[in-house]
């Protein structure tokens, strides 16, 4: 599968530009990779519109996750629901348990930057 095909969801996607989620859903929509992006507030990103959970997407190839262990409880059937072939726990989102559950259903786990596997070619 080619890096365009991979539809990539930001999962706590925020609307302030200094943060990590922000600047995610930029990075992917210049590196021509199909975003998608959930956060707590509607908005937009440049054009990539932040909508609410629980929003139906399909052909998610990825999730890169944005949120702390804390807040993920609520987006584990959610995440189950859209079966990715995989997620990306960026540093601090890291959940053990959470990450069991995924590999347990067949679903990728990567616990790296998605910044770093896109300026590597890992993505």
């Amino acid at each position: 599968m080619s890096v365009q095909q991979k539809k990539t969801l930001v999962l706590g996607a925020s609307l302030k530009p200094h943060r990590y989620s922000y600047k995610a859903v930029i990075r992917l929509d210049c590196n021509n990779i199909p975003v998608v992006a959930v956060g707590m507030r509607e908005g937009s990103i440049g054009d990539v519109k932040i909508v609410k959970p629980f929003p139906e997407f399909t052909d998610v190839h990825s999730i890169t996750m944005y949120l702390g262990p804390r807040n993920q409880s609520p987006f584990v059937d959610y995440i189950l629901k859209i079966n990715p072939v995989r997620v990306i726990f960026n540093p601090g989102t890291e959940n053990p348990e959470f990450q069991e559950l995924l590999k347990s259903r067949g679903i990728e786990v990567v616990e790296k930057c998605m910044f770093v596997m896109l300026s590597k070619g890992e993505f």
